[in-house]
């Protein structure tokens, strides 16, 4: 059984950096691409960042490039997300999830994902 499980959130003030981490255990971490995704109080969740299996490539939602950094590390099965210059608008519960196919091509949509973590809640104050 796969399980993800998120840490690093809290509350930091606007301009502020995080950094979230999320670990991998039930499968081989290095086979799967994983994403990070936000859910904002009274709003669908949302793309944040993929990255591929190796760590080779990178993917990042809309506002979120320049500002957030997604990286693993697959000798830790560990996956992060720096956050950078927080603002107010990136409140969320943040959530790691893992494509249970082997070498999967990224994808961008929650639906395609098959394994997800519980979520880390990360707010910004203004």
């Amino acid at each position: 059984q796969v399980q993800l499980v998120e840490s690093g959130g809290g509350l930091v003030q606007a301009g502020g950096s995080l950094r979230l981490s999320c670990v991998a255990s039930g499968t081989t971490f290095s086979l799967h691409g994983v994403n990070w995704f936000r859910q904002a109080p009274g709003k669908e969740r949302e793309f944040v960042a993929a990255i591929t299996p190796s760590g080779s490539h990178t993917f990042y939602g809309h506002s979120m490039e320049g500002r957030f950094t997604i990286s693993r590390d697959n000798a830790k099965n560990t996956l992060y997300l720096q956050l950078n210059s927080l603002e107010p608008e990136d409140t969320a519960v943040y959530y790691c999830a893992a494509d249970g196919r082997i070498n999967g091509p990224p994808h961008i949509l929650p639906d395609v994902m098959d394994y997800w973590g519980k979520g880390t809640l990360v707010i910004v104050s203004s």
